[in-house]
């Protein structure tokens, strides 16, 4: 059986305890299959303007993005080293479902999306929603999914 062989790999990253590994695992992808990677972070402005209850002023927003882009700008750089021969870093805003199952997808061509299993708490999961559950139901291209070694259970 012929293995899938992917051209453009997105990752979307948050931040997360769980990004390492996610785009370690993104990295052997992109790698073994010689294919472009794209790293994506999402900027959830109206988290903020819910959770304080006003306008995020323009500031914020800049020092956020700038912050958000020199993180990129390393895993960039650890995906170049570990030899990924073309990739790519970008920052959206808005909800992260829609635009890692579909918009980015469709604008970037991506065939598969390696995600971690959950970058929330079982609360958070709660209120807002897997996103990861999100993007394994709709997205129309592959979807990987990293799992933390901790919760992998072995069968019986």
């Amino acid at each position: 059986m012929q293995q899938q062989k992917y051209e453009n790999v997105l990752v979307p990253v948050d931040g997360s305890k769980a990004t390492e590994k996610v785009l370690n695992r993104a990295i052997e992808v992109a790698r073994d299959n010689d294919a472009h990677l794209d790293i994506l972070n999402i900027l959830e402005v109206n988290q903020f303007n819910q959770t304080y209850g006003s306008a995020v002023s323009g500031d914020v927003v800049f020092k956020l993005t700038e912050n958000t882009d020199d993180q990129l700008k390393k895993y960039q750089k650890k995906a170049e080293d570990a030899g990924v021969k073309s990739v790519d870093i970008h920052i959206r805003f808005g909800n992260p479902k829609p635009i890692i199952a579909r918009e980015f997808p469709k604008d970037h061509n991506n065939d598969v999306i390696v995600i971690g299993s959950t970058g929330l708490s079982a609360v958070e999961r709660l209120i807002i929603g897997s996103v990861t559950s999100y993007v394994t139901r709709t997205a129309k291209c592959d979807v990987l999914i990293v799992r933390p070694k901790d919760k992998v259970t072995p069968n019986k």
